[in-house]
């Protein structure tokens, strides 16, 4: 036997009052008289009706969900800062709408197309690339969202969207002057994508780092990763076919550094014995393993959070240009476990 749903028609219909007058107490209208509200509140309980939080929010135009895009779901890092988002979420009646990109232009502007569909309130959108050919047209997508844009981790290149990011500058600088203090020389990097702001400035850290230190920047040891751990794991077996191998590698991010450790292990090439080593972003499970991995450490869940509550004010403004624009960097912390050690 199928139970038909009770309708505001049904509610209407038992305390004697029309569909508009039932709309109006559903919405807490203050055009309606107090007698006529109690009644049509009895009649709701009597019942046992409970209003479509979809269909309301489809009336209103509006709904309680935020966009929330990243580009690799696998990568902790992006596990953390969700939950850095959630948590702020969670407090504010607020629904998360995930997406996940892959890296993949075309893929982050399909899922942009389908959030706008969804009528969302806000979106935090980590994007794939900040390149000229593609940022016009990027632009142009997420103004057209006509509701509040927070960047997470990468910038848009021309964009006025209020953001959160990082010193990757100063974390990548820290890193390789360690190195150096250890007594290394020769030093690789394996490096993000050029095409992201993370990826061009953890190489900017590095040859900084080379250049106040008097050392002469050697292409030979620069390797142009993805963020990928497959990228990580190729471009070491690339490094250690060298002819005169570096005594250190900086990594640009966490699945890289995981490919890289990969690497060295299937080699027998020990840490840090044989090879020195500093990843960016923790592993967790490298701890959990008892592998002591140095690393430039960043507040990762943190960077949810501050994403989050500068979209929830944006909300509570209830307007989206605003010259005011937030930009927030936070700073990273060298963990230094031994990994970075010249034991040579």
């Amino acid at each position: 036997m199928i139970i038909a749903p009770i309708t505001i028609s049904d509610i209407a219909k038992k305390s004697k009052v029309s569909v508009a007058t039932v709309s109006r107490v559903l919405n807490d209208s203050d055009k309606v008289k107090e007698q006529t509200k109690e009644k049509v509140l009895k009649a709701i309980k009597e019942l046992n009706y409970a209003p479509s939080d979809i269909a309301r929010s489809l009336s209103r135009n509006i709904t309680n969900t935020i966009g929330v895009v990243v580009p690799d779901i696998n990568n902790p890092f992006f596990g953390q800062v969700i939950k850095g988002i959630s948590s702020v979420t969670d407090k504010n009646d607020l629904y998360m709408l995930l997406c996940d990109t892959d890296e993949n232009e075309q893929k982050e502007m399909k899922f942009i197309e389908m959030l706008k569909r969804q009528r969302i309130r806000g979106l935090i959108i980590t994007p794939t690339a900040d390149n000229d050919k593609f940022n016009a047209k990027y632009l142009s997508i997420l103004e057209n969202l006509n509701v509040p844009v927070v960047l997470l981790d990468r910038d848009v290149k021309y964009s006025k969207f209020d953001g959160v990011f990082l010193d990757s500058i100063s974390g990548t600088y820290d890193a390789i002057e360690c190195f150096i203090k250890e007594g290394h020389r020769k030093i690789a990097i394996i490096s993000g994508p050029l095409s992201s702001k993370p990826g061009r400035d953890r190489l900017r850290g590095y040859k900084k780092a080379l250049t106040m230190n008097g050392i002469e920047i050697d292409d030979r040891y620069i390797f142009y990763g993805d963020f990928r751990l497959e990228s990580g794991y190729e471009l070491t077996q690339e490094i250690l076919k060298m002819e005169d191998p570096p005594t250190a590698i900086f990594v640009s991010n966490n699945m890289m550094n995981l490919g890289c450790i990969k690497a060295l292990t299937e080699a027998n090439v020990r840490i840090p014995e044989d090879m020195a080593l500093i990843g960016f972003d923790e592993i967790e499970l490298l701890n959990i393993m008892n592998m002591d991995i140095s690393v430039v450490s960043r507040p990762t869940a943190q960077m949810g959070e501050v994403a989050m509550e500068i979209l929830l004010d944006r909300l509570n403004e209830q307007k989206v240009d605003n010259q005011d624009t937030k930009r927030i960097i936070l700073l990273p912390t060298l963990i230094l476990r031994g990994s970075e050690k010249n034991t040579k």
